[in-house]
């Protein structure tokens, strides 16, 4: 299974979201399952942001090597579920092909309870970044274990 985790530039939210799920996912034992990002307007290459890495660095993530993507309908294709840090990024992600397989990650992390966006930190303090890591850490351990228990939903 590969989950795709979307924001807009690939170097705030979608990275700290995807290295949270690899290390919630390695320690809950999900060998059959795969994490990656990607950005509705991601310069290809482009590294993580000053604010991801330190945040990541405080939370045990290491976002030293990542590489900004753009999303594509290739990697939709690829992709068993596609989470969006807002809904623009569900709406991306189902023109290119996601339809039913796209959800805000707050809506799928609280099966439907909830459904708010994770505010991007982009050029904000450190303060705001670690706001967003705390929302995606939440929403990432609940997905994961979602992910763990059921699979994919319907």
């Amino acid at each position: 299974m590969k989950v795709l985790f979307v924001c807009t530039g690939n170097t705030c939210r979608s990275p700290l979201a995807e290295a949270t799920a690899r290390k919630l996912g390695a320690a809950r034992g999900l060998k059959d399952v795969t994490f990656c990002s990607a950005g509705t307007g991601a310069w290809a290459g482009a590294g993580a942001s000053e604010g991801a890495i330190l945040v990541g660095m405080e939370r045990g993530l290491d976002l030293s090597s990542h590489q900004a993507q753009p999303l594509t309908a290739e990697l939709v294709r690829e992709s068993d579920l596609i989470l969006g840090l807002s809904e623009q990024h569900v709406a991306a992600g189902s023109e290119l092909g996601g339809d039913g397989r796209t959800f805000l990650l707050d809506d799928f992390a609280s099966e439907g309870r909830s459904a708010n966006p994770v505010t991007d930190p982009f050029g904000q303090d450190l303060e705001a970044y670690r706001a967003s890591a705390d929302d995606i850490e939440r929403l990432v351990a609940l997905a994961v274990e979602r992910i763990a228990a059921r699979g994919l939903p319907p």
